[in-house]
């Protein structure tokens, strides 16, 4: 979930004179773009970058954006996330339908000294699905709420890149609850889980995640029956389809094994219902091995991983090493090799 340098290099996608808004690719890197400006905004803090100094607000001026808040984590005062309005030259343009009002963006992991520990720390926060009991999630959910509520009716996108794609899932989540569905571009988001998708041979692979769905589908029976708590069974799995509503759109590069096993969760889903084993999908594909031990321990944990819908979105152009299937810099490129599927839970 960690970052390099280069990310603060300066080469978004001035291929678009214009975007256009009806166009999924368009959104899609300005979206990344946006993402990208929080990377820049943490980087010009770093280096004490002020006015013409500054390399973050090209990505955000270009396509007529406003910053209008930093997002700060009160642990070591970085920047992690911002809110952006859209001020297009003229409103009335045909060009901005479809546009959004304000884009809510969040980085990931970056490997600088000024950030790396208390980053780090939120790596593992996330693996062990404690990232809900983090200040910095408090900071990004209070901010999502305030601009929801004090601007209703107005289209709110999420963004979020590995560690803030999954503080995007989660606020996202949060959401649905409340009874606002709002678009999001995850990219690179975490899967929290061996990556079965990098194991070659397709007899094997399958294999491993038939014995892990066995697993865990009998792994959430025997603990259901033992706490025999029906009302909180009920209201996990009307948690699960409530959310099956929100469709999120995940952008996963198969060279990068942390978010590529989205690819294998989506399609053994499939695969077992093809096979007449739905049953036992429908109760792994609400929980993972790691969260029933948690549970198991006392511990609250929700799987932010575990998505009943999603727009998945695979990029399977050539990536030259994980560096690259990782980064944020390949979702803004205007000629990608992308499959895509929609997976809706029912």
């Amino acid at each position: 979930m960690a970052v390099e340098r280069d990310v603060f290099a300066i080469s978004g996608p001035t291929y678009l004179k214009s975007v256009n808004w009806k166009c999924e690719h368009n959104r899609r890197s300005v979206a990344a773009s946006l993402v990208q400006a929080v990377y820049v905004l943490e980087r010009d803090r770093q280096l004490n970058h002020q006015s013409i100094e500054a390399l973050a607000p090209p990505w955000w001026e270009f396509f007529h954006f406003e910053l209008i808040r930093k997002l700060v984590d009160d642990a070591d005062m970085s920047i992690f996330g911002a809110i952006f309005e859209f001020n297009p030259p003229s409103s009335k343009e045909a060009s901005v339908e479809n546009a959004p009002r304000f884009v809510i963006a969040f980085r990931g992991t970056i490997t600088e000294k000024d950030t790396i520990s208390r980053d780090l720390s939120l790596d593992l926060h996330l693996v062990q699905n404690g990232l809900h009991r983090t200040s910095r999630f408090s900071i990004a959910m209070q901010a999502v709420q305030n601009v929801a509520s004090v601007f209703p009716g107005s289209t709110i996108w999420l963004a979020g890149h590995s560690l803030g794609a999954g503080m995007a899932i989660l606020t996202g989540r949060n959401m649905v609850k409340k009874g606002n569905l709002l678009e999001s571009y995850l990219f690179n988001p975490p899967f929290v889980a061996a990556p079965l998708e990098r194991i070659q041979n397709e007899k094997v692979k399958h294999g491993f995640r038939i014995a892990r769905s066995v697993i865990t589908a009998g792994l959430t029976i025997a603990m259901k029956a033992k706490t025999e708590e029906n009302s909180q069974r009920s209201i996990a799995e009307d948690s699960f389809g409530i959310l099956s509503s929100w469709t999120p759109y995940l952008f996963v590069n198969p060279g990068d094994h942390i978010c590529s096993e989205y690819i294998g969760y989506f399609q053994h889903r499939k695969n077992m219902e093809d096979l007449g084993a739905g049953f036992i999908e429908k109760l792994a594909t609400q929980n993972s091995i790691g969260d029933l031990f948690f549970k198991a321990l006392g511990w609250e944990s929700e799987p932010l991983h575990l998505l009943p819908s999603a727009d998945l979105i695979v990029n399977v152009s050539p990536a030259p090493d994980f560096k690259y299937a990782h980064g944020i810099s390949q979702w803004w490129q205007p000629e990608l090799n992308l499959q895509c599927t929609k997976h809706r839970y029912s």
